[in-house]
């Protein structure tokens, strides 16, 4: 099996991090943004793209800052999305944690662009 790669993004959300946690956390509001469907049930939440359903744990989660969930299916991986404020400026930013083959790289970060392009259009960043 190939070793998957870390990747790291980071893009600015004009939001404040109290209006931006709950799409990064409740089923209903990722599924507007991220997934095609999110189905949460019993500490486990269901992804759905393209009628392809992926599981996973919230791993961590720290209210208005970040959380963390493991793949059921593809352990040890997990995707992290984190709440950055600039301390000087205010200005928000979400960092983004994932792993993907090499060969997928290219195709995971412009699938994580297109997924933040849809979150600030859902939350008016």
């Amino acid at each position: 099996m190939a070793e998957k790669i870390k990747i790291t993004l980071e893009y600015i959300i004009n939001s404040s991090p109290r209006i931006l946690f709950p799409y990064l956390l409740e089923p209903n509001e990722l599924a507007q943004w991220f997934a095609d469907d999110v189905i949460y049930h019993d500490g486990i939440y269901e992804f759905i793209w393209d009628d392809e359903t992926h599981r996973a744990r919230l791993a961590s989660s720290k209210d208005n800052k970040f959380v963390r969930f493991k793949w059921i299916d593809d352990e040890p991986n997990f995707f992290e999305m984190e709440i950055v404020q600039d301390e000087l400026t205010n200005d928000v930013a979400l960092a983004i944690t994932d792993y993907a083959k090499e060969e997928n790289v290219d195709d995971k970060k412009k699938i994580w662009d297109n997924s933040i392009s849809y979150l600030q259009s859902v939350i008016g960043a």
